[in-house]
């Protein structure tokens, strides 16, 4: 009996496996998607793959497109190019509206790239995806064509790394910068930074500096120099230290005893230039060709080079004269003004009750008026009278204050060690370093060394 209820209980089992095995709906089917495996199956049994993401380039674009690159030539305008390509004149009209607001058309300017990307159906019909108008190393205009027509601006992602470099003067600083292959736009920022401490006009073969700076990365090229964090330029064996400092929102810099390096005022009006002409109470005047006051200082520099207000203040004189040309006057408070003689064109909104800020663009260097070469005459007056503003004591802008000093100490502890400079000699006696000339270290990729928080930050 027992024998044949065990035999019973296996026939039961192996017809209820075989059901398993032949039934074929869709929510048993083993041809169905898995949850736990999380791979999708056809009916038939097929493997479903995800679709693969495109690689995108860096303008954003599918990598797989086919695509021509021109360079846009002197009254080559963007619908003439595109029309080459068989862009219809109605698109084109479109693709005028879609700019309105974004990028004025007419602003395309020769020489710069336009990178034209093609549909993968454009076998035999040539049909146009995208276009892409590169405005500078970082800033691109990229146009689409697919659907719908649609313009917008855009950036290249940019890498930020620190760099050391440092090396000693035997002709001019530019020369120096390129010797230890640092892009010499770095001449302008130390002249900035130290706009008041070293005459740049007057550099000795000799004088020596380090810099700790930041660099944009664009495709991995250096395109532009960023941020100075901290420098030290030997000028006439007199040590000068720079370390940057956010101080109420404000980028400062300051020495190592926390006085600003920033003036009321900036030393001259253009970022690097040859100074023609001093100040002085005789000079004979090219045009009038007599002997005269020559009350300003006079700096050669091309036409366009931008000017700026070498304070904050208010314009209350913007216009044409016969002798000044192109001037503007500005009233910084009631002891100090300053002119800008000679300019081609004023900037934008440039008139007489204007707001300006120190660096601020106000006009343009020129020729006009009574001048013979493109310069700018730069007029400083106090109390309404005329001086060289080289031979005055200006005010110092504010320095570190209270709550802040023992953040910019431990902040600048930290870029003395980066410089390479031991932090303890800065203060007890004058900072001595090694110049190896040449030397250049990546020091790191990332935005700052240390953790200081709040406004220390680096």
């Amino acid at each position: 009996m027992q024998l044949i209820m065990n035999r019973t209980i296996l026939l039961l089992t192996l017809l209820a496996m075989t059901h398993a095995s032949c039934d074929t709906r869709p929510g048993n089917s083993q041809s169905d998607h898995n949850p736990d495996s999380g791979i999708a199956v056809s009916e038939t049994g097929d493997v479903l793959l995800p679709a693969k993401k495109p690689m995108l380039n860096i303008f954003g674009i599918d990598k797989s497109l086919e695509v021509t690159t021109h360079t846009i030539r002197r009254n080559e305008s963007l619908s003439i190019i595109l029309r080459r390509h068989g862009l219809s004149s109605h698109d084109i009209h479109e693709l005028s509206r879609a700019s309105s607001g974004v990028f004025d058309l007419r602003r395309m300017r020769a020489g710069r790239p336009l990178h034209i990307y093609f549909s993968p159906d454009s076998i035999h019909n040539e049909s146009i995806a995208f276009a892409v108008y590169e405005e500078n190393a970082s800033d691109y205009i990229r146009f689409s064509l697919l659907d719908s027509i649609s313009v917008e601006r855009d950036s290249k992602p940019v890498d930020i790394r620190t760099r050391l470099a440092g090396g000693t003067i035997n002709s001019s600083l530019y020369q120096a910068l390129r010797d230890i292959n640092v892009d010499p736009q770095l001449t302008n920022r130390l002249a900035n930074v130290y706009a008041w401490q070293v005459d740049f006009y007057r550099i000795q073969p000799g004088d020596h500096f380090k810099v700790l700076f930041e660099e944009r990365l664009i495709d991995g090229q250096v395109a532009e120099i960023g941020r100075i964090k901290a420098a030290v330029f030997t000028h006439r064996n007199q040590d000068y230290y720079a370390f940057h400092y956010m101080q109420n929102s404000m980028d400062e810099y300051f020495d190592e005893h926390g006085n600003s390096l920033r003036r009321q005022f900036m030393a001259a009006p253009l970022d690097y230039s040859r100074i023609s002409s001093r100040f002085t109470n005789r000079r004979y005047h090219p045009v009038l060709k007599r002997n005269m006051p020559h009350h300003g200082t006079d700096y050669a520099a091309p036409v366009g080079t931008p000017v700026r207000a070498v304070g904050d203040g208010t314009i209350t004189v913007a216009r044409y004269d016969r002798n000044n040309g192109n001037y503007i006057r500005v009233r910084h408070n009631s002891v100090y003004e300053t002119g800008y003689l000679h300019m081609s064109r004023f900037a934008s909104g440039m008139q007489a009750g204007t707001q300006v800020k120190q660096g601020q663009i106000i006009g343009y260097v020129g020729q006009t008026g009574l001048a013979t070469g493109p310069h700018l005459c730069f007029r400083f007056w106090q109390h309404g009278r005329p001086v060289d503003p080289r031979n005055i004591d200006l005010p110092p802008a504010e320095p570190i204050q209270d709550e802040h000093r023992a953040s910019f100490s431990t902040r600048k502890a930290g870029l003395l060690t980066n410089l390479e400079i031991d932090p303890d000699t800065v203060l007890h006696r004058p900072a001595f370093f090694a110049i190896r000339i040449g030397y250049d270290g990546v020091l790191s990729n990332h935005h700052s060394f240390d953790n200081s928080p709040g406004t220390g930050e680096l």
